[in-house]
């Protein structure tokens, strides 16, 4: 396919030259020379990709398309679709990366010439690799479907001799996903390093329903070496607690044949371990009945009724109850138990109502009589999809033979590690804390079999406890509440501090309103687009930066700068282990940050305890020259009503606000410093205002606990 055949979006363009796509839009309309569209449909146009590039250079737009930018825009606009795209991607860089002096070999003939010797080459390291064709995930591509592909297949070598094979796949397979995500349902970073770390270090790791391999790729570390091509050697039998280094062997299974080829791919790119994929449902056609893995990660479909309730009724794998067909979670439970060594470890996300229905209480009781059920551990909101739901973790170990059974549960419930009362959110959990509440519990109960009380956090409870006619096994059901305010000392603290700033807000009170003297239409506007073009500031968006150190730092969030509070999320990690981290956009003295979604009005100056925070996503931040723009005058007006109605777009179901649309007065500097005073004012009274409210709940809340528990006196 020659490379001309590349066809780009509207939002495509957008990205290569760095505009929005209002822009491009406007581009379409007022040059007669922009190219013409040759594929999509009249509201989802497509342009040739070459055709768009000459065009952006000689308009000065763009001094040259980056490598990645190019290869990705190949990839998604590829005939066959991106999935198969990504596929034939993942074959060619496994064969840059297991014999590059071959692949260097075949980049160097003819395109039809190097796609009629590719699927050779192609098997010589995919059978090694994944395993004979009749087994594995990943099918060797045919001549006609990687003639198609043989340009993309040279740019992505190119884009893994600058970045690395493993690195430059998951880009392209970070971007397919982050484009596409109402197709998957993925198990984000966080969960996946918890549930890793819960595990531990294992020889064999196994996930029954491996989806893109997120849960295996936190399990497995990335390969440091160089390969030679030569094959692992087989695994050797391991013994509890005596392997401590990179996984020799995982296994997955996958039910969709296409997130199972992109799974081996990604796993076999990451780590030198054998990589065993098979494509199949692993509870009606389980591919590994002979396998006794060290550890089992699953993130198991939810709420499945069709899942084999009928045909499995006499299942081996049922040894602690046969499942209720609304219970196909413990199916799967069931099922990571059976593929386990004795003493092999399993964790499992599962949806909450697993640990309280009543249809699955026979099955939960026999789990805890026999030892098997060691940990549940309640997740924050947020934690993963369904992001409205507080998923709970499942964490089990094979009993050993002739093993007396556990006699106490480990709960744990880690809403008030989330980094934001209330449980936090999808993107401003603190995972670091959460990770550290769960492995401060896990370890020593691992350990000792029990572990000392933390009130509202965790605790170990006697089995016999919890057998009732329920069983339910909810953490927040068993732990015993912080106390909200705390003792009766700490309940008086709280209301002289809530006295205090009462006062404080009738001090700060602003006085009454009075006409103003002049008509604010007479006033000359401007808006914000305007004084960026002219230098008067300087616009950034925020929602990106990674971070691999401790020393990253806190994410100044939306709910931040709504809410009034201090920065409270963090930097994810990059996309793939070895990547490196991206810059993020930080915060300084004086900036004005603002929402762009849910239509209303906030902006938030910036002070030098906030100065340093990266700006989160859904943000806009606007850095004023102090010598023409004073940050509170600019502040104040951006928060008028009218003002954001005006600039807000209304097109799909989330407003979003077009910051470069929001008008302000042309006024000298004295005149925009007393209208600062007035907006900073009203800011001090309404953060007394915050403030307020929050001490006023918590006394409230302290005293209904104080109350109910005895603890204050009626």
């Amino acid at each position: 396919m020659p490379d001309s055949a590349a066809e780009v979006t509207a939002a495509g363009i957008a990205r290569l030259a760095g505009v929005g796509r209002a822009a491009v839009s406007n581009w379409r309309r007022r040059h007669a020379d922009f190219p013409k569209p040759v594929g999509g449909t009249d509201t989802s146009p497509s342009f040739a990709l070459a055709d768009v590039e000459g065009w952006l250079r000689a308009q000065g737009k763009l001094a040259e398309v980056p490598l990645h930018e190019r290869v990705w825009q190949q990839l998604s606009a590829h005939p066959d679709g991106a999935v198969t795209a990504l596929a034939h991607v993942g074959c060619a860089l496994l064969l840059v990366r297991e014999r590059p002096t071959a692949w260097l070999e075949l980049a160097a003939v003819s395109d039809e010439r190097m796609a009629v010797m590719l699927p050779t080459a192609l098997e010589a390291v995919l059978t090694p690799r994944l395993g004979p064709p009749d087994a594995r995930a990943v099918p060797t591509p045919g001549v006609p479907d990687l003639l198609r592909s043989v340009p993309l297949l040279r740019g992505a070598a190119e884009l893994a001799a600058e970045r690395g094979t493993h690195q430059a796949y998951e880009f392209l397979i970070g971007r397919h996903l982050d484009a596409n995500p109402r197709q998957y349902t993925l198990t984000p970073p966080g969960p996946a390093a918890l549930m890793a770390a819960i595990a531990g270090p294992a020889a064999t790791l196994l996930d029954p329903a491996c989806g893109t391999g997120a849960l295996l790729r936190a399990g497995a570390r990335p390969d440091q070496s160089s390969r030679t091509g030569q094959p692992v050697q087989a695994v050797q039998p391991v013994q509890a607690g005596q392997f401590g280094g990179q996984p020799t062997a995982v296994y997955a299974q996958e039910a969709d044949p296409d997130l199972a080829a992109l799974a081996a791919l990604r796993l076999a790119l990451q780590s030198a371990a054998d990589v065993h994929v098979r494509t199949g449902d692993s509870l009606r056609a389980d591919a590994f009945p002979q396998l006794a893995a060290d550890a089992v990660l699953c993130h198991p479909p939810f709420n499945e009724r069709n899942w084999g309730h009928e045909e499995l009724a006499y299942d081996p794998r049922w040894e602690y109850g046969f499942p209720a067909r609304t219970e196909s979670e413990l199916a799967w439970v069931q099922h990571a138990l059976a593929r386990l060594r004795p003493g092999g470890i399993a964790v499992l996300l599962m949806p909450p109502a697993a640990a309280s229905r009543r249809s699955g209480r026979r099955v939960r009781a026999d789990l805890l009589r026999r030892g098997a059920l060691r940990a549940v551990v309640a997740l924050p909101a947020g934690a993963a999809p369904p992001y409205g739901i507080p998923l709970h973790l499942w964490v089990l170990r094979r009993p050993e033979a002739a093993e007396r059974p556990a006699p106490e549960l480990l709960l744990v419930d880690t809403a008030e590690q989330a980094g934001v009362a209330g449980g936090g959110g999808r993107d401003r959990i603190d995972w670091t804390a959460v990770q550290g509440a769960v492995l401060d519990a896990w370890l020593p109960f691992d350990h000792e079999g029990t572990v000392d009380e933390r009130p509202g956090v965790s605790r170990s409870v006697p089995v016999i406890a919890l057998l009732d006619d329920d069983v339910d096994l909810a953490p927040a059901r068993h732990l015993p509440p912080p106390a909200a305010g705390g003792s009766a000392a700490e309940l008086a603290d709280v209301r002289e501090r809530l006295t205090d700033t009462l006062r404080r807000t009738g001090e700060l009170t602003p006085p009454p309103a009075e006409p103003a003297a002049a008509v604010p239409g007479r006033w000359t506007g401007t808006t914000v687009g305007e004084l960026a073009r002219a230098g008067a500031l300087e616009l950034r968006s925020g929602g990106t930066g990674t971070s691999t150190g401790p020393g990253a730092p806190p994410v100044l969030t939306e709910h931040d700068v709504l809410a009034g509070t201090a920065p409270s999320g963090s930097l994810p990690e990059p996309s793939g282990p070895g990547d490196e981290p991206v810059e993020p956009v930080l915060v300084a003295a004086g900036d004005v940050v603002v929402p762009v979604l849910g239509g209303g009005s906030a902006a938030r100056v910036i002070d030098a305890a906030t100065a340093g925070a990266a700006l989160g996503r859904n943000l806009q931040l606007l850095r004023p020259d102090p010598a023409a723009l004073d940050p509170w005058f600019l502040a104040g007006f951006l928060r008028g009503t009218t003002n954001n109605r005006q600039a807000s777009s209304y097109a799909s179901t989330a407003t979003r606000l077009d910051v470069r649309r929001l008008q302000l007065p042309r006024l000298p500097l004295a005149d925009q410093w007393r209208y600062g005073d007035r907006f900073r004012a009203l800011a001090s009274f309404e953060d007394a205002l915050r403030l307020a409210g929050r001490l006023g709940e918590q006394l409230v809340r302290g005293l209904y606990d104080g109350l109910t528990d005895g603890t204050v006196e009626a």
